[in-house]
Parts: structure tokens; C-alpha cells; sequence
């Protein structure tokens, strides 16, 4: 993913992470190193996502940048999901 995610950027965004979660992966980590914005749609797309893994843990984003964190933070998310500055460290 990269740039600006948002409404109308969000149902690609949501399918794109269905069939991820479909083949139900040990982890799924989302990259964030080159996203710029994201809005609610989207972090809600996100939630939807981690909501439809069996543990909760398997879902993890990596290397967001300082906007995409503010997001996390100011809607608490960043409480929610496990949150890593770099890719390497959310695959492990």
C-alpha cells in the first residue's frame, strides 16, 4: 500500500485484506512504510480485518509514519493493534 488511503481507496483496501485473511495466514502483517493518510473508512477496514482472524495477534501493522500513527493514536487505536516501527520486527 502506498500514498493516501481513504473512502475511495478503502474497498480495494478491504478485499485485498478479505483474501489475505481468507487463506488464513499464521500472521498477516500490513505494511505501512509508504502510506501517507489514512481515514476512518480505512482504519475501519482495518479493524474488519483483524476482527475476522482467530487470534487477534496474527494481525499486525508495520512501519507507519508519523500521520498514519497520529490516526492510530487519536482514535486509540494504536491500543488495539500490535503497532511496530519496522517490517522485520512485525513478521517475528
Amino acid at each position: 500500500m502506498a500514498g493516501e488511503l481513504d473512502l475511495y481507496t478503502a474497498p480495494a483496501l478491504r478485499e485485498a485484506l478479505r483474501r489475505a485473511v481468507e487463506r488464513s495466514p499464521k500472521r498477516l502483517v500490513v505494511d505501512l512504510a509508504e502510506v501517507t493518510f489514512v481515514d476512518s473508512t480505512v482504519l475501519g477496514a482495518l479493524v474488519e480485518a483483524r476482527s475476522q482472524l482467530a487470534r487477534g495477534d496474527a494481525f499486525a501493522l508495520a512501519a507507519p509514519g508519523l500521520e498514519v500513527r497520529r490516526a492510530l493514536e487519536v482514535s486509540g487505536l494504536d491500543r488495539h493493534f500490535s503497532v511496530h516501527d519496522r517490517i522485520e520486527t512485525a513478521i517475528e
